[in-house]
């Protein structure tokens, strides 16, 4: 028995693989290091499978040169995009940072080997809280689906457009920082109130001895507000996968 690979849609699905692995190497929950390597490189190679018929009809290189050319053009904007996925979903763990940096508790932050940096405690809750609605609702399926329509607007043989590549990318920090603060600002501003309610409680009677009682009510304000706050998420959760698919789709077409 005889087996024939026809090399087109081979080298297609080999060249899709490169971006969509880059683009799994960076996007939040697979650039955890409890998703094993193996798992990404397997699901890489099934993502692809959705697009290798489509990129096998497109123009493919023909030489040496083109080829390396076309594979490192793959893998810079997988990881463009991946970063991009990485700034937008990562904007809740960062709205807990803040509540961490208000409510007292960054004090308890501890090294989490497992993404690689430090979380305090609402940091790494938002962070999981974030990370199961993603999976649990199907919202993956959107941010899946608008990278690997990026082969549409951006082709393998078409280089990106460096030159607005900065301005995607400012764009993106804009709306991390955006989407952040107005998640972590109500909390934030309650504990500023009450922060600032003691300090003038301490000034104006020194004999209550409202220190004692400062770290106790924050606590509790804290856990309170937190409490509130959870079904707020998922709604805040729907608006960044839904700019996520905007902003992948945009950095994909970007071509030159």
């Amino acid at each position: 028995m005889t087996i024939t690979i026809s090399g087109a849609p081979l080298l297609a699905y080999l060249l899709a693989t490169l971006r969509v692995t880059s683009w799994l190497a960076l996007t939040p929950p697979f650039n955890n290091r409890s998703v094993p390597a193996i798992a990404k490189a397997v699901l890489g190679l099934g993502l692809s499978f959705c697009v290798a018929p489509m990129l096998a009809q497109q123009r493919l290189p023909t030489s040496t040169p083109e080829l390396i050319t076309c594979a490192l053009a793959q893998v810079a904007i997988g990881c463009a995009m991946g970063f991009v996925t990485q700034l937008l979903i990562g904007a809740i763990a960062s709205a807990g940072a803040l509540i961490d940096v208000f409510g007292g508790f960054q004090i308890a932050a501890a090294f989490d080997p497992l993404a690689m940096n430090s979380n305090a405690v609402f940091g790494r809750l938002y962070q999981m809280i974030a990370l199961a609605l993603l999976m649990v609702t199907g919202a993956y399926l959107l941010v899946v689906g608008g990278m690997l329509r990026t082969f549409e607007y951006l082709p393998l043989m078409q280089l990106p457009d460096l030159s607005s590549w900065p301005h995607a990318i400012s764009t993106a920090f804009g709306l991390f920082f955006s989407l952040a603060v107005q998640i972590a600002l109500p909390l934030a501003a309650v504990l500023f109130i009450a922060d600032l309610g003691l300090a003038l409680m301490t000034k104006v009677a020194p004999s209550l001895s409202a220190i004692n009682i400062m770290f106790p009510a924050k606590i509790g304000l804290t856990l309170l507000l937190v409490g509130l706050s959870f079904p707020v998420i998922p709604h805040a959760l729907h608006r960044i996968v839904i700019l996520t698919e905007q902003a992948v789709q945009a950095i994909g077409g970007l071509g030159g």
